[in-house]
């Protein structure tokens, strides 16, 4: 697990990197989503103790594939008031992989309630700054 410190307004809120994995819940491609509750994992494919009632879940997913090994790399992540930053790419399989289903694969962090601000923006880039994905938090 890989602890983050993420800067909300003046105070600073511990993040935590739960998961990583794939899903083989395929709707669309790449792909920032907001969860604040059970089914919304559930619709994804995703099984996690996110204790709803105290934190909700932030989920960068990628793809789809539909060959073997592909998984995220998570360089960086900055933020300030207004938008959080995330560096993040997919690493291909070094043999090439095998055919399967249609999968994508996803990074899931938790986050306190006390941390979601309605209107923040969180872009996701590659290290080369290209953008992957973005949302504003309702």
């Amino acid at each position: 697990m890989l602890a983050l410190l993420v800067l909300v307004g003046c105070r600073d809120v511990r993040i935590q990197t739960l998961q990583r994995g794939t899903t083989t819940s395929v709707a669309g491609g790449n792909e920032i989503a907001v969860v604040r509750d059970e089914s919304g994992l559930e619709r994804l494919g995703i099984r996690a103790p996110v204790r709803f009632r105290n934190e909700f879940g932030v989920l960068l997913l990628m793809g789809p594939h539909n060959r073997t090994g592909y998984r995220q790399i998570v360089e960086s992540i900055g933020a300030n008031p207004n938008r959080v930053r995330v560096v993040a790419f997919e690493e291909a399989p070094a043999d090439g992989g095998d055919p399967s289903r249609p999968y994508r694969t996803y990074t899931l962090w938790i986050v306190p309630n006390s941390a979601y601000r309605s209107g923040i923006r969180v872009v996701v880039v590659t290290p080369s700054d290209d953008p992957v994905a973005h949302a504003t938090l309702p």
